[in-house]
């Protein structure tokens, strides 16, 4: 007995658009006929754009009710319609821009939601509770990563209520042109993503000692402990935090193991402290939380970031804090942004960012055409036009109340535009040292992507590549292209999922697998 195939379906985004992505697993084959009388004349995959109309030479194709590209011939209703079609729109002017125009309705509060966290000293609450090695330099990455083997084997299991160890690698910290001015971006970042509230205020940190960031520039002044495994030099210690930095340079280290002998010893201080706190009921205002998507596709602005949208606006409406990002995947989409601009001073600053990128995509001989990947285009994504209208949606409705340069910390709540390039970990890692302490990441074609500090939720857009990736999705809103549930019932199903894993009653994927990569530092400064 064969399967009946399935209906033949598309999706269409607009009442004005031209074009519809087809929804079937696998694609269509020429001939298969619609409900409403269109057929197709060749193969389209899923995913794919198909023309509803004839579409003749230089015809703006709609979708979104946007225009994001033109034709480059006539094309027949029912064909195909993928990039090698479509010449790319010009970039919108940041002139003449709709500024703080859309005063969006008042939304009822949402009240009675709470998780279980950690309260730090700072005020602000961590969802886990985990000790961070800082390094200063990427010269020291090698060295701590065997001592945090070591930590992990022997003394974390005496602490139960210590989550986790991570080093904080990266790449940066010498051979950089330290007194640059864009150089102040990397080093606050690590800065702050050594202050993320997931680590509890407890701050270690380690240094080679010949490097150009030394930690008295990476710390804040009069918060820095010298340690090695003979003495303690204590040169003033911050009252709210305990600092402590061990120099592998130190005279007192005969030999490997005296390092990684230093870094244990001072580890155990840490992990004494951080195994006395406990989680407390805190309200739902208390998650900072970061969207972010990679490997797009056609599917990732109409499953999974509409419901992350959703999600968010429930979120806001709660008194909490979210961060949508990744400049190059919203440019095309400013004008939407600075119409939800709380004010006119947030709408120019997020046109300063925009402008701040544009000058650096033309310093390195690049333009906004670069972002779209080969595997964005195979999943019916044609250029950086429609990524971005399917990548802004994360943002859901309500005003937008802040904007962050990159590597700034988070200083009010609310809906915030977070500046960061869109690769996945640079974003993520600026994201991280804004303060958040939960993240979204949605997916269409798939990607292992995760964060060692914080929890990473991850959200397929398509059915398929949830039961493919069966244990690495932590929800499918292909349920939503499926018919089997709205935005709504998924938008809700990752706030209450979010508030189970901010609880720690419940682990993603990527924590079960300990899926995470180094932290990338944006660095625009030039190296020596």
């Amino acid at each position: 007995m064969t399967t009946p195939a399935a209906k033949p379906l598309f999706i269409r985004m607009h009442d004005a658009d031209n074009v519809a992505i087809v929804a079937n697993d696998g694609g269509l084959a020429p001939g298969v006929m619609f409900d409403n009388g269109l057929v197709l004349v060749e193969r389209v995959p899923q995913g794919h754009k198909l023309a509803l109309t004839d579409l003749p030479k230089g015809t703006a194709v709609r979708r979104y009710n946007v225009p994001i590209g033109f034709t480059n011939k006539d094309v027949p209703a029912g064909s195909w319609v993928h990039e090698r079609l479509l010449d790319m729109p010009e970039a919108r002017l940041l002139e003449g821009l709709p500024i703080a125009t859309v005063k969006a309705p008042p939304q009822t509060p949402l009240e009675g939601y709470t998780f279980e966290g950690f309260r730090n000293a700072d005020g602000s609450v961590g969802t886990r509770n985990i000790l961070a090695i800082t390094t200063t330099v990427q010269c020291v990455a090698g060295v701590v990563d065997f001592a945090v083997q070591r930590i992990k084997q022997e003394l974390l299991p005496r602490f139960p209520n210590v989550d986790d160890v991570v080093g904080l690698e990266h790449t940066y910290g010498c051979g950089v042109a330290i007194d640059a001015p864009d150089a102040i971006i990397p080093i606050r970042t690590l800065r702050n993503i050594t202050l993320n509230p997931n680590f509890g205020g407890e701050v270690m940190v380690v240094s080679l000692g010949c490097e150009k960031l030394q930690p008295e520039r990476l710390l804040p002044p009069g918060t820095i402990q010298i340690v090695d495994e003979r003495n303690v030099a204590d040169v003033g210690v911050n009252a709210d935090a305990a600092l402590d930095v061990v120099c592998l340079q130190s005279e007192n280290h005969i030999g490997f193991m005296s390092m990684i002998d230093s870094i244990m010893q001072t580890a155990l201080l840490h992990l004494e402290r951080l195994d006395a706190r406990r989680r407390e009921t805190v309200p739902a205002s208390e998650l900072v939380v970061g969207v972010q998507c990679g490997g797009s596709d056609a599917f990732s602005g109409v499953t999974a970031n509409p419901a992350v949208g959703f999600a968010t606006d429930l979120l806001v409406r709660a008194g909490a804090t979210v961060m949508f990002s990744e400049t190059t995947e919203v440019r095309d989409g400013i004008d939407q942004l600075t119409s939800r601009a709380i004010n006119p001073e947030v709408a120019e600053a997020m046109i300063r960012e925009m402008a701040w990128y544009d000058a650096y995509l033309q310093k390195g001989r690049v333009d906004r055409s670069a972002n779209t990947t080969p595997g964005n285009k195979k999943g019916g994504l044609s250029n950086i036009v429609e990524k971005a209208m399917g990548s802004i949606v994360k943002s859901g409705s309500a005003p937008i109340s802040g904007v962050l340069s990159p590597g700034e910390k988070l200083r009010q709540k609310g809906l915030i535009y977070a500046a960061t390039p869109a690769s996945d970990f640079i974003c993520g890692t600026l994201q991280l040292a804004a303060g958040m302490n939960l993240h979204v990441f949605t997916t269409g074609r798939g990607t292992p992507y995760g964060l060692a500090g914080v929890p990473v939720i991850k959200m397929a857009t398509r059915s398929d590549l949830a039961r493919r990736w069966h244990d690495l999705m932590d929800i499918n809103a292909g349920r939503i292209a499926d018919g089997d549930a709205s935005i709504a019932d998924v938008g809700w199903e990752l706030f209450h999922l979010m508030l189970e894993v901010a609880s720690g009653r419940k682990k993603t994927w990527a924590e079960h697998w300990k899926l995470h990569n180094a932290l990338v530092l944006f660095n625009p400064a030039p190296i020596t």
